[in-house]
């Protein structure tokens, strides 16, 4: 039960403070102008945005019951293959543009405060909806691959309503977060998630036939049993390893790898090749950013010190950077 719970509480915990913050960098910039007024347009466009998200939720949820097997593991395998493009490319947009979010935030509030009623409507829309969109992909294709699905679900819900008590007590002063340890830790365990999601990913769309694979006349047999050979002898389309004898598929140890590193008791060489392809890439470029956000970024020219809530300007930067 903790294996299908921990992996996404985890990931809600994270997707849901990013998007707490950046409401709270919004809020905090409409108090600072006084405009306390606009409030609820910004409110308006939040509330859409998770809206989308749940609808988004449901319709893959619920939609798939009408579906063949095959379509089901087409749509799910595509589905998922998405999921892993926009977590991939999240984490390194918020590494380059985490030191200038902040000020990208307030512009458009700038800017919609000069338009009409549904421009600051939009802003609160568009700021949470990427985040919303992101992290439901990302758990309804976790979840699929999970026997305790309303563990995983609970533990994904429990996560962000975490990260908004934790957002809300970062925006009033009374709690204070180290942000870039935080987002750097998740950050790296959301590209080893995003690697299992990925293998997947691919064995769905083996098993819907847009792959070749064990599950189909494509696989690579053994002459001996007339099955889809294992190991070495089941390169290309075979199976890379089996020890769902050892390790039971539905016990806890699997479960638990699954969630985090991706790991299944019986993996395809296509699976393995896509994990460990999207690990050697990914890794290095993630740790080079890191680093890259670690050198101290060039000092600023003096300022007037304004009233900005401190927790917004602290939170500006998923690697600590303000």
């Amino acid at each position: 039960m903790l294996a299908s719970f921990f992996a996404p509480f985890l990931i809600g915990l994270r997707e849901g403070l990013e998007a707490a913050l950046v409401v709270g960098i919004l809020v905090a910039y409409l108090t600072k102008l006084g405009r306390r007024d606009a409030l609820p347009r910004l409110w308006a466009g939040v509330g859409l945005a998770i809206a989308l998200a749940a609808a988004i939720g449901a319709v893959f949820t619920f939609g798939a019951y009408a579906l063949t097997f095959e379509a089901q593991e087409l749509i799910g395998g595509g589905l998922s293959l998405l999921a892993v493009a926009m977590v991939t490319w999240m984490i390194f947009w918020m590494q380059r543009a985490g030191r200038s979010l902040k000020a990208g935030l307030e512009g458009g509030i700038d800017r919609a405060l000069r338009g009409g009623v549904w421009a600051l409507v939009a802003v609160g829309f568009v700021s949470v909806a990427r985040e919303g969109v992101e992290t439901t992909l990302l758990l309804w294709s976790m979840v699929q691959g999970f026997g305790n699905r309303p563990t995983a679900l609970l533990g994904a819900l429990v996560g962000i309503l975490a990260a908004a008590l934790l957002g809300w007590l970062i925006a009033r002063g009374m709690l204070r977060l180290n942000l870039g340890r935080f987002f750097t830790w998740t950050g790296g365990f959301l590209v080893v998630v995003a690697a299992g999601v990925l293998a997947y990913a691919i064995h769905d769309l083996q098993e819907g036939g847009a792959l070749p694979g064990p599950f189909g006349a494509s696989a690579t047999v053994d002459p001996a049993t007339g099955l889809a050979a294992v190991g070495w002898a089941g390169f290309p389309f075979g199976w890379a390893f089996d020890v769902s004898g050892t390790v039971a598929p539905d016990s806890t140890i699997a479960v638990l790898l699954q969630a985090t590193v991706g790991f299944m008791p019986a993996m395809t060489w296509l699976q393995v090749i896509a994990w460990v392809s999207y690990v050697a890439i990914v890794v290095p470029l993630f740790l080079r950013g890191v680093w890259a956000n670690r050198r101290p970024a060039p000092a600023p020219a003096a300022a007037p010190t304004t009233d900005a809530a401190p927790a917004a300007a602290s939170a500006t930067h998923p690697n600590g950077a303000s």
